[in-house]
């Protein structure tokens, strides 16, 4: 069972990851009560390595000198980043968050709404462990 993270945001622009991550971090750092040691990006990332004592890890071929420990370790870091990218496809279909073919800041506001689209995710999870 996957639960989504608390630090979903929308914002008013298209922004790339590299300048919406920061934000992010802080949300979960308020939210935790302490910083995250790591983060774990898809390939599609490209920006710093490091932001405010969070190491981002991105995932990539093991390397030759690598034992099988670490190329297990790292294969396991990436595949709870990958899980969750299937729930996030599944999130926009199902929410309507696809495409939007609206102009201007109004369309950001009009149909972009993943933190609802993740508490209904989230409500559901819970109602399965229930009942």
């Amino acid at each position: 069972m996957t639960f989504l993270p608390s630090g979903v945001v929308s914002h008013g622009q298209n922004l790339h990851n590299s300048h919406t991550l920061p934000e992010i971090l802080r949300h979960v750092e308020i939210s935790r009560g302490k910083a995250a040691r790591q983060a774990v990006c898809d390939r599609g990332y490209r920006g710093k390595r490091e932001i405010n004592g969070t190491q981002i890890i991105l995932p990539g071929k093991a390397l030759k000198k690598d034992t099988r420990y670490q190329k297990d370790k790292k294969r396991k870091q990436c595949r709870k980043r990958a899980a969750i990218e299937s729930i996030i496809g599944h999130l926009k279909s199902d929410y309507r968050m696809a495409r939007n073919y609206l102009k201007g800041a109004i369309r950001y506001r009009l149909s972009h709404q993943p933190s609802e689209a993740a508490c209904a995710w989230n409500l559901k999870q819970w109602l399965v462990v229930i009942f």
